[in-house]
C-alpha cells in the first residue's frame, strides 16, 4: 500500500483522502455496525483524523452515544464512523474505499455479537468486544 488512499459513496457526492498509511483494519460483528451497514459483518480501515481530507457537500451524520457514522446523503452509502472516546481516529468502511483489496482485516472484534449461522474460517485473532486501543493502552 502507498499512500494517498482514495474513497467515496456510490454516486460520487462523497470522496475522501488519506495520506497516510491505516493503523486499523478489523471486522466488525457488532449490532450496531450490522445496523448501520446492513451487512451481517463489517469492515473498517482505520486512519488518523488529521491525516484525511473530505471533499463534496453530502456527507451527513448520525451520532449514536460516543459514535457519529457519516453516509451520502443522496446515495445513502456508509461512509466512516468517528468514536468520541478514540478522538484522533476515523474508520472507514472497507466497501467505500477505492481499492479495497488493498486493506486486508488482520483480525475481528465484537465476536460475542457474532451471528451465529456466519462462519469465517480464518486465523485471525478474535476479540469478545472491541479490537481498537483505548488512550490508556488497554482494549477492553
Amino acid at each position: 500500500m502507498t499512500a494517498p488512499h482514495t474513497g467515496g459513496c456510490r454516486c460520487g457526492a462523497v470522496r475522501f483522502e488519506a495520506l497516510a498509511e491505516p493503523h486499523h483494519v478489523s471486522y466488525c460483528h457488532c449490532g450496531d455496525c450490522r445496523r448501520a451497514s446492513g451487512a451481517p459483518v463489517s469492515a473498517f480501515v482505520g486512519f488518523l483524523v488529521d491525516q484525511v481530507a473530505f471533499t463534496g457537500k453530502a456527507l451527513k451524520m448520525f451520532e449514536n452515544g460516543p459514535v457519529t457514522r457519516s453516509f451520502c446523503g443522496i446515495c445513502g452509502s456508509p461512509i466512516a464512523y468517528v468514536d468520541e472516546r478514540l478522538e484522533d481516529d476515523i474508520y472507514f468502511m472497507l466497501g467505500a474505499m477505492d481499492m479495497p483489496a488493498d486493506f486486508e482485516p488482520t483480525q475481528h472484534a465484537y465476536v460475542g455479537e457474532q451471528l451465529a449461522f456466519l462462519h469465517m474460517s480464518d486465523d485471525l485473532p478474535r476479540h469478545l468486544k472491541t479490537s481498537v486501543k483505548r488512550p490508556d493502552g488497554t482494549v477492553p
